[in-house]
């Protein structure tokens, strides 16, 4: 039953966005994999530490931790900072000038990094356990895992090319997820088909239910 219900919300949203993609939209269903050179990305991190820390876990929890983060998701976020989805993130001004390279490079470093580690205490969030994990079909909200991994890491489809852009989500700031999450409820992103998507799901979550998710993926045990 879940399979059917993520399917045919999937089949939903990709009908909704027929004519509504706008020049420089990012169809992001089907991505080519992403490769880039660990060793160089290493070398031009050193503009990203102030914010994401010196191994991309981030000292301060508004921003995300990056550390271990699927290179995919993060190429294609950078990618979308450079198409100034966000033009008032210092995200913008950080990336002008970078080359694919640069982004490929960057992605493939802190993908490589060791991930954050859980921080809090999830039986506080047994909530956001419940709907991270089963969803909540009389709201029509549908299980994360379905994107996102049985244990939040990102790993799920086997490796099918459609789920290559979901991140991992285990370990993130719970006040950054939060902000994420309301503002695709917001519609605030609107440039790739994966935020098409997320702005659907998020419809039916109230800022207790984002809350509960938020603080269960942050403390979550691996």
């Amino acid at each position: 039953m879940k399979t059917t219900l993520r399917v045919s919300f999937a089949a939903t949203v990709l009908v909704a966005m027929t004519g509504c993609a706008a020049p420089g939209f990012l169809d992001l269903r089907a991505p080519v994999a992403v490769s880039g050179n660990a060793d160089a990305g290493a070398q031009k991190a050193a503009v990203c530490t102030a914010c994401h820390g010196p191994n991309g876990v981030s000292p301060i929890p508004t921003f995300p931790n990056i550390a271990g983060q699927k290179a995919d998701y993060l190429y294609w976020q950078l990618v979308e900072f450079q198409r100034k989805v966000k033009p008032d993130s210092p995200m913008t001004a950080i990336v002008a000038g970078l080359s694919d390279t640069d982004l490929r490079d960057l992605a493939a470093h802190f993908a490589a990094q060791t991930p954050a580690p859980a921080s809090g205490d999830a039986n506080a969030f047994a909530d956001g356990a419940r709907l991270y994990r089963e969803g909540d079909p009389a709201r029509g909200f549908v299980p994360c895992q379905g994107c996102h991994g049985a244990n939040a890491d990102g790993n799920v489809g086997g490796g099918e090319a459609r789920y290559r852009a979901y991140p991992s989500l285990r370990g993130q700031h719970s006040p950054y997820l939060v902000q994420r999450l309301q503002d695709f409820r917001n519609d605030k992103y609107a440039l790739s088909s994966n935020d098409h998507i997320m702005h659907g799901v998020t419809q039916a979550l109230d800022d207790q239910a984002i809350a509960q998710v938020a603080g269960w993926l942050q403390a979550a045990p691996p």
